[in-house]
């Protein structure tokens, strides 16, 4: 296993221009393909999991071509892939995999859907339940609820779709639904069974549909409506806006550091829900500035012991919310956070991963099925502690923030390659040792 050994810092400041949103990048290069008209897509993020979709619509057959860095020239299929029959293979990004197989189902292919083992562990059946609700075929390969999954035309009957699908394991399988409903041309409803988690992240799927041309009713986030006879139009060139999630990490070096850190890309006009976090470390005691497009943090303290502890409902901010963990380690006091049960299905279960290596260093954690309740160390951090990452690239920005209280080594650094490949480069030149 190769590792990086991070040494002690005793501040941080600077600026960090912020790679494309993840989130929207995926959803962009999906609504892109099945758009009409070419679309150029700017300033999108270069990861593992926008590479995976970049593959998997070539295969399908979609005309992309690299425009220069970061910039991709689409041509919109109007709905309708040229490869009915296809096998394609998307890693652990739940960001294509979860959408394709809506698209998929709906089409008139043949189509198997596979992953990296722990995507395989990922649950899926309630997005498959919701879909064979309305004619799709879809058959589980391995174990049931579970990819990988084989794809075969669907039968979709009657002039209005209506489907319901559950809203308490994962935001992906309603955003799924809704971007992949259009294409049918049909009027269709689709109901909320149970409570939405991560309302934000389907807020952010209807804001891109509507950049496509495609509006998307709702009533309290429980019922969505799509109108009969919409279809994606390409906006014609589209940005994608820096990360949020990413952002959290270096603002959390600024409360902690001292900072001032400023990230550019992403600001108080942002469609993302983590942009958030800036109101959660802003109780913790950090001093927040916004514009536009960017965010800076700060703080009088730093160190240990430089924040307040905070009990907080995190339902709006499930990735971001991890750093609020790790920042918990330099809180006076007792953090709670709550509504997390979503973490436990993501790159890995994140509670138990979260607080096995909390523990590590010594904090006081309570782990429940939706929450994580944690003490900072009495006698301080323990030194030179190897963190391990569990091939997810939030834990390992995550437990960087260690080192303004200890020196760390990151198990597996390289994971970070999902969504921000020179993280650590960009945080090192931040922070002063």
């Amino acid at each position: 296993m190769n590792w990086l050994d991070l040494p002690a810092a005793r501040a941080a400041s600077g600026t960090v221009r912020l790679p494309g949103s993840k989130s929207i990048s995926n959803r962009i290069l999906l609504l892109a393909a099945l758009a009409k008209g070419t679309t150029h897509v700017c300033d999108l993020l270069a990861s593992d999991d926008t590479s995976y979709m970049l593959k998997a619509l070539a295969t399908l057959g979609v005309d992309i071509k690299q425009s220069g860095e970061n910039s991709y020239q689409i041509v919109g299929t109007e709905g309708r892939f040229e490869n009915n029959n296809a096998d394609l293979f998307l890693g652990n990004a739940g960001t294509a995999f979860r959408p394709l197989v809506a698209v998929l189902a709906l089409m008139k292919g043949c189509y198997r859907l596979s992953g990296v083992s722990r995507m395989h562990e990922r649950p899926i059946g309630d997005l498959v339940d919701a879909l064979h609700g309305i004619g799709a075929d879809i058959t589980y390969i391995g174990n049931p609820g579970f990819p990988p999954l084989e794809i075969k035309p669907a039968t979709i009957q009657g002039e209005t779709i209506r489907l319901a699908v559950k809203g308490d394991v994962s935001s992906q399988f309603l955003s799924g639904l809704l971007m992949a409903l259009p294409i049918t041309g049909k009027k269709s409803v689709v109901e909320v069974a149970g409570t939405l988690i991560s309302r934000p992240y389907v807020a952010l799927t209807l804001e891109q549909m509507k950049r496509f041309g495609v509006r998307v009713e709702h009533e309290e986030w429980q019922t969505f409506t799509i109108a009969a006879n919409q279809c994606y139009l390409s906006p014609g060139e589209i940005m994608v806006e820096g990360d949020a999630s990413s952002a959290s990490y270096f603002l959390a070096a600024g409360a902690i550091g001292g900072g001032p850190v400023r990230v550019q890309g992403v600001g108080n006009e942002s469609v993302q829900g983590d942009v958030r976090f800036a109101d959660a470390i802003r109780q913790m005691g950090a001093k927040i500035q916004m514009d536009k497009q960017w965010i800076e943090s700060s703080n009088l303290r730093s160190g240990v012991g430089s924040l307040r502890a905070i009990d907080l409902d995190c339902n709006h901010i499930p990735d971001a919310a991890m750093t609020l963990a790790v920042m918990a380690l330099f809180a006076d006091g007792v953090t709670t956070l709550k509504n997390i049960a979503s973490w436990r299905l993501k790159e890995t279960d994140r509670l138990k991963a979260m607080s096995t290596e909390l523990r590590k260093l010594g904090a006081g954690v309570e782990e429940g099925e939706d929450f994580l309740r944690i003490t900072p160390p009495e006698n301080g951090l323990k030194s030179n502690i190897a963190i391990d990452t569990y091939d997810d690239h939030r834990m390992a920005m995550c437990f960087s923030l260690v080192v303004f209280g200890v020196p760390v080594r990151i198990n597996d650094p390289d994971c970070v390659s999902k969504t921000f490949p020179d993280y650590f480069e960009q945080f090192r030149r931040l922070i002063y040792i």
